[in-house]
């Protein structure tokens, strides 16, 4: 069966919902033109997917990581979970972990609330995320308590990921289940979300403010059921109050720049942007972007390592050319569905060159100390495929990369990867491994010379430095 025929959203042409064909090429060029990696876009208008696209080797099909977009879903739940009196957004947060909390809290941990962890005004100073990740005994919560409140709350936004975990595992406490069994029958299930994954923390709770794995349809439906005030096919999941009071300004996060479309305002986590419309995001490019005025959503995957540019695209070339239905323009249409069926990322043009990797295979590299934390790398080569297995932390990580085609190799923490080689020179081995799950992609430069190896990596987009000093390595020898 065609993937397309399993989804649940109607198709038909922009003009058909009042937008020109050309509009969503405008986008595409202007997306092109600023150098951004997007790697799925979806346009809904009235209901409709109007416009579609996925660069290869990103593919309709698979799951992609949302980041901080997974913070949205989190806040649904506590909506549902406020509806069913389950919570309360006025409980305060030391009342759900007696078994947690220290012995002595003062009066601030005293006073936070639910409905500040949703607003992002805990009275941190600055993100706990690091601090909570590295807790030694693996306990996040008992971590976010150790770390003090110097403000009071509900005064001041500060983006602090740890309070969307924290809304997770008040969820799970009042609830009897986590986060992600919670919505399944409450939202993915009615949403037509299968499989969705979810990240857990050492504790068994779902991460909340990140971790979440869907499709780009299913981010569109989501954005969808906020446009339409928590209805879905007729039924109710979700009161039109709560999905008022979640896209609302509820905080003022107002720095400097009033054209920024993150300084717009906060809701339950969710931002304000320019033009009246809001969204969830998460890092790198993951968007669910709700234009009301419009009744319109756009949902994107990427790997940027700067999103306002995305957004901007979005601003300058479909949001201000809604209007009523169009005539239908046929050879139009046709250019756009051509374009957006041949949408890709680019591809090394490489070819397969049996002399050249004669030489590396079989053998392995040792290399030296590095902030990677790379040990060694080996080299197979067959059939037109390198196989490069790389030695990290403890454990070796398989990747195939084919010569001017993208080759599959399936990876414990990240996923399905797609990658390609090219030989630069006779010396020189370029691979590019896409990880399509995630946001990121890796280009390995590997150079050798006699016994010895030179390994350069740069990545896509990173929360660290995008690119490492070259790593040094020298053939093991043979026994």
């Amino acid at each position: 069966m065609n993937a397309l025929a399993k989804t649940s959203l109607p198709r038909t042409s922009p003009e058909s919902q009042g937008l020109s064909s050309q509009a969503v090429l405008d986008f595409l060029d202007d997306a092109a033109r600023k150098g951004l990696e997007l790697h799925s876009f979806m346009l809904v208008r009235n209901g409709c997917v109007i416009a579609e696209g996925w660069w290869n080797p990103y593919q309709l099909h698979l799951r992609h990581s949302l980041y901080s977009l997974s913070k949205s879903f989190t806040a649904t739940a506590i909506g549902m979970a406020v509806e069913e009196n389950l919570l309360n957004l006025t409980d305060r947060v030391v009342d759900f972990f007696p078994d947690k909390r220290p012995s002595s809290l003062d009066a601030r941990w005293q006073a936070l609330t639910v409905e500040h962890l949703l607003t992002m005004t805990t009275g941190h100073r600055e993100d706990t995320l690091e601090r909570v990740l590295g807790a030694p005994d693996g306990d996040w919560i008992k971590a976010f308590f150790a770390c003090p409140l110097e403000l009071e709350p509900g005064t001041t936004f500060v983006y602090n990921t740890p309070a969307t975990y924290m809304l997770s595992a008040i969820l799970q406490r009042a609830a009897g289940e986590k986060l992600i069994d919670y919505l399944r029958p409450r939202l993915f299930e009615p949403l037509g979300i299968a499989d969705p994954v979810w990240l857990e923390c050492p504790q068994g709770i779902n991460t909340g403010g990140f971790g979440l794995s869907i499709t780009t349809e299913d981010i569109a439906k989501f954005g969808l059921l906020f446009l339409n005030k928590g209805m879905w096919n007729g039924v109710r999941l979700i009161s039109a109050d709560w999905i008022n009071r979640a896209s609302s300004k509820q905080v003022s996060n107002f720095v400097a720049d009033p054209t920024s479309d993150w300084q717009q305002g906060y809701g339950y986590q969710m931002w304000m942007c320019r033009h009246r419309a809001y969204r969830g995001d998460g890092a790198f490019g993951q968007f669910c972007v709700v234009m009301p005025e419009q009744n319109a959503v756009v949902a994107i995957t990427a790997g940027v390592p700067t999103m306002q540019p995305v957004l901007d695209c979005i601003w300058d070339n479909i949001l201000p050319h809604f209007g009523e239905t169009l005539p239908e323009n046929p050879g139009l249409h046709s250019r756009l569905q051509d374009r957006l069926s041949r949408l890709s990322l680019p591809i090394l043009p490489g070819e397969w060159n049996a002399g050249d990797a004669a030489k590396i295979d079989g053998q392995r590299y040792i290399l030296e100390p590095n902030e990677l934390g790379l040990t060694w790398v080996e080299f197979a080569a067959d059939r037109g495929e390198i196989q490069l297995t790389l030695g990290e932390k403890g454990k070796a990580v398989t990747l195939k990369a084919g010569f001017g085609r993208y080759a599959a190799s399936q990876t414990e923490e990240e996923g399905l990867c797609q990658a390609c080689a090219a030989w630069e020179d006779e010396s020189t081995l370029v691979v590019l491994a896409r990880f399509v799950e995630t946001p990121f992609s890796r280009t390995a430069v590997m150079r050798f010379i006699g016994d010895e190896l030179t390994l350069e990596i740069k990545q896509n987009c990173s929360f660290g430095p995008a690119e490492h000093p070259p790593v040094k390595g020298r053939r093991a020898r043979r026994d």
